[in-house]
């Protein structure tokens, strides 16, 4: 049994191993056959699909083409009907106006062959009065030759009658005519110098007066206080603040005292300094518009708004050297001048007061004949003093002459400066003038508050000396009192009148009133006739 086991691994499992071996070999090569043809007949069948459908491909691109053609076709045919269209209606539009063209052509033949005729028939009708005319020239000269011949015989006998020749006439006429005309000529010589000596003295006040009308200034009275509107009451605690501290942080960083009292929605700020009133007032408005009132914010407000203000002081000083005329000024003079709009005299505002005189006195020195620019120069630096005299001490006057040395101005504006007043003589008559000139400012009607009343009155006794003649119905002073308008009762007063009432009144006003330059007196009359249509 054993011995049969040992030939059984010896012999039989060998054969065994190599038939086994020999069996999977062809079946692998069976297999690989197989799948050959199975990888045949797949692409085989892959490639007629793929054949298939580049055919149909094919096909549909060709009916595509087709269709795109037909379209082609159809466009094109549409476009050449469009075509055709457009040129139908141009060719008709154009057949249109070239027919208006020939009526209006026609028209204009017509209208000119009518004209034609027209002046023909003028020609005709002058032909005929020169004819006339011609006709009647010969019979003026038949009647001038008979005036001349009876002329001659009439100076003959008044050569017989007067016992002269009519040379002897002529001679002795021209003698008596010349005496007359000397004799006229030296009364009126004499006329003539007994007026200028009469005006020599009022030629300034001619000048003075012709300056002031020409010369229109505006008007602003300031006080010493500001008012600043509130949107509601509840914004006079917001202001106050917590145990008074912001309204303590505004007067701090201001200077100025806020006043709040019972006085509804608003608050005063009072005090001497209007640049330093000008910055509370506008950092209070802010600070109102913002909402956010505290220490902090103030300070900081207070401070943007003074640079703010800096700034718009030297424009206004810029401005006031521009609106004058003049350059040059030292860049501290002219802010300094740009301060003075924050600050009045008498009610008068000292920055238009400063350009009225520097204007005023401008305008005499071109009457004169006298340097222009020295003269706006010296009255825009006049009152220059008024613009520190709070801070520094002495006079405006002093120390607008100090300002005025410190930046090299010339010496004859120092010169007017120091005697716009009388402190000093003037050493120049540009200084002269610019006394005149800021008298003249000064008292300007309704200028400063103490002649505001004076004006007033003045008006009124202008209207109520035009109402006192019989058949004046309303009278209005106009133009700052420059004109008086007279209306008068048409069925009291005629034409004639009303022209002698004008005289009359302008007499009146000269006899009982002083004014400068002179008053206009317009009389007005008026007919008016009513009806109403029932």
């Amino acid at each position: 049994m054993m011995l049969f086991g040992n030939l059984f691994l010896d012999v039989a499992l060998p054969v065994f191993i190599g038939s086994f071996a020999g069996g999977v070999i062809v079946a692998l090569a069976a297999g690989g056959f197989l799948g050959y043809i199975i990888y045949k007949s797949r692409t085989d069948k892959k490639i007629g699909e793929i054949n298939q459908r580049t055919s149909q491909m094919i096909e549909a691109a060709k009916v595509e083409c087709k269709q795109l053609k037909k379209e082609a076709i159809l466009e094109a045919k549409e476009q050449d009907l469009k075509l055709r269209n457009e040129f139908e209606n141009e060719t008709r539009a154009k057949k249109a106006e070239l027919q208006k063209m020939e009526q209006r052509l026609t028209q204009k033949e017509d209208s000119l062959e009518k004209k034609e005729d027209a002046v023909s028939k003028k020609s005709e009708a002058l032909d005929q009065q020169k004819a006339s005319l011609a006709q009647k020239e010969g019979e003026v000269k038949k009647m001038q030759e008979k005036l001349s011949h009876q002329h001659e015989l009439m100076v003959q006998e008044l050569e017989k009658v007067a016992q002269l020749t009519k040379e002897e006439a002529k001679r002795i006429l021209s003698e008596q005519i010349l005496d007359d005309a000397r004799h006229e000529v030296a009364v009126q010589v004499r006329n003539l110098e007994q007026e200028a000596k009469e005006t020599a003295d009022n030629n300034a006040k001619k000048i003075i007066s012709l300056a002031i009308q020409r010369c229109a200034a505006d008007h602003a009275s300031e006080i010493t206080v500001s008012v600043v509107p509130l949107p509601n009451d509840d914004m006079k605690a917001r202001i106050i603040g917590r145990e008074g501290r912001n309204i303590r942080a505004i007067e701090n960083a201001t200077g100025i005292e806020l006043i709040i009292d019972d006085t509804p929605e608003v608050v005063i700020l009072s005090g001497f300094d209007p640049v330093r009133r000008e910055v509370a007032r506008i950092a209070l408005e802010k600070l109102i518009a913002d909402g956010r009132i505290h220490p902090a914010r103030i300070e900081e407000t207070v401070e943007k708004v003074r640079k703010e203000l800096d700034q718009q002081i030297k424009e206004a000083g810029e401005s006031a050297m521009f609106e004058v005329g003049i350059f040059g000024l030292h860049p501290e003079l002219i802010k300094t001048l740009g301060r003075l709009k924050f600050r009045t005299s008498y009610g008068q505002n000292v920055y238009r007061h400063s350009i009225e005189t520097a204007q005023l006195a401008g305008l005499m020195a071109q009457e004169l004949g006298l340097d222009v620019n020295l003269a706006k120069r010296a009255g825009l630096l006049h009152d220059i003093g008024k613009a520190v005299d709070f801070e520094q001490e002495g006079t405006h006057i002093q120390l607008g002459a100090d300002l005025a040395k410190k930046y090299k101005e010339n010496a004859s504006v120092v010169n007017a400066i120091m005697a716009h007043h009388g402190d000093v003589e003037p050493t120049t008559v540009e200084a002269v003038l610019i006394q005149a000139a800021d008298a003249i400012s000064g008292a300007r009607p309704g200028a400063r508050r103490e002649t505001g009343s004076n004006y007033v009155k003045r008006l009124e006794k202008l209207e109520s000396i035009a109402a006192s003649f019989n058949g004046v119905d309303k009278t209005y002073a106009i133009q700052a009192g420059r004109e008086v308008r007279v209306i008068v009762k048409p069925d009291q007063v005629d034409d004639e009148q009303a022209l002698f009432l004008a005289k009359d009144i302008a007499k009146k006003i000269e006899a009982e009133l002083e004014y400068p330059g002179q008053i206009k007196i317009n009389v007005i009359r008026e007919f008016r006739s009513v009806e109403y249509a029932k």
